[in-house]
């Protein structure tokens, strides 16, 4: 079993809360995919979320970005799904860099070895 990061728009392209929502659920469902082949999907968005909630809205810069690539660094691979987003491409960069493998697809991840 691998961690396998899920990364991919959360404010990014959301005009309100309602879009950023929408994008968190797709987050969340292509979670759900990676978990389905046996690995364990982590999001940053979902680690980072209840701190900034705890801490107030004017500290999230100071939480989303740390808390995701921090995350990045210790998974074994990352699922880029959705669109533009700068965070995202970043925790891509992140493990591109540590030469971790990119997947661009649920179909393209491997079942895990049981």
């Amino acid at each position: 079993m691998s961690w396998i990061m899920v990364a991919g728009p959360y404010r990014s392209g959301a005009r309100d809360a309602e879009g950023a929502e929408h994008n968190l659920r797709a987050l969340n469902s292509a979670a759900l995919d990676v978990l389905a082949k046996g690995h364990l999907p982590v999001i940053g968005v979902n680690m980072a979320l209840p701190m900034i909630e705890a801490a107030g809205a004017a500290r999230y810069d100071e939480i989303m970005m740390p808390v995701s690539l921090e995350l990045a660094n210790r998974c074994d691979a990352i699922l880029r799904i959705g669109g533009p987003s700068e965070g995202a491409d970043a925790e891509v960069a992140r493990m591109q860099a540590a030469g971790k493998l990119v997947y661009h697809g649920t179909e393209d991840i491997p079942e895990a070895s049981r």
